[in-house]
């Protein structure tokens, strides 16, 4: 796993920046209308970069809003984006527009979750998912990596765990490579390292997940995306997820929330769900 390592100086930095993304130096100094002799000055030390070239390339080096505070800070300057509480009042329209989302989702399930995946919001759907799994899982702040891998949360129900399991952990992955955060890496460990439960007998209901449910479950997974197969109360639904993030965002805190929406992959886990939650 490839990471950008905390260097001393703004120039080994931006320089890890820039190898992650694969992009010579030439190409930078192009995009940001600068030169490679120039960049290739900042990146050894040579030359200070003024606050606007730092903040100009980690622009277009796609750099997450948290790292770009940190380069301001080592380059001597002040961070440039706050870190605001969801719960402050200043805060209040971003709420009040992610519960509309939500709520104009249902029946089907959604969900907001911050940079650790820590659960901020979510929607009766996702409530419906969640029922039966271990109480000890649902004591604030509710984990969405925990919840779902976790044996005693939705892992025995989830039928086709082994795929499922490797898309989020492979995120995780991802997301551990742009973002220092010790928080994400113990996460990491720590849901990582949870046994996959072996595909035995189970009731098909709440707990486990038994070979008819199983057996119900295949021929209806779609072939564009992988989907999410979970058994719940005898049912089987499939649902296809999708993430969507703020546009430019000005805010630590609203730069990393994300916005994770289920799908139904098909007719008959759309008709449960409006049946269940009318």
């Amino acid at each position: 796993m490839t990471t950008v390592s905390p260097d001393t100086g703004v120039g080994p930095l931006l320089r890890g920046w820039r190898e992650l993304r694969r992009i010579s130096q030439l190409d930078l100094a192009l995009r940001a209308d600068s030169s490679a002799r120039h960049i290739s000055f900042i990146e050894t030390g040579r030359s200070r970069p003024s606050e606007e070239m730092v903040l100009r390339l980690a622009e277009h080096l796609d750099i997450p809003v948290r790292e770009r505070n940190a380069l301001l800070v080592v380059a001597g300057y002040a961070p440039r984006y706050p870190q605001t509480p969801l719960d402050d009042p200043a805060m209040a329209s971003v709420r009040e527009g992610l519960d509309r989302l939500l709520a104009g989702y249902e029946p089907y399930p959604a969900l907001v979750v911050d940079g650790t995946y820590d659960v901020v919001a979510a929607n009766r759907g996702i409530a419906l998912l969640m029922e039966g799994i271990a109480e000890e899982l649902l004591v604030p702040p509710l984990n969405a990596m925990r919840i779902t891998l976790h044996p005693a949360g939705l892992a025995p129900r989830i039928l086709n765990l082994p795929e499922w399991r490797a898309d989020l952990l492979a995120q995780m992955e991802r997301q551990i490579a742009l973002v220092r955060s010790p928080e994400l890496r113990m996460l990491y460990e720590e849901v990582s390292a949870y046994p996959v439960q072996d595909r035995g007998a189970g009731d098909g209901g709440k707990g486990g997940v038994g070979t008819g449910i199983e057996e119900r479950g295949r021929g209806r997974t779609p072939s564009f995306a992988l989907p999410l197969v979970i058994g719940h109360e005898g049912r089987v639904l499939s649902f296809i997820a999708s993430i969507a993030t703020f546009n430019t965002p000005m805010d630590v805190t609203v730069a990393e929330l994300a916005i994770e929406t289920f799908l139904p992959a098909d007719r008959e886990t759309a008709a449960y769900l409006r049946e269940r939650l009318p």
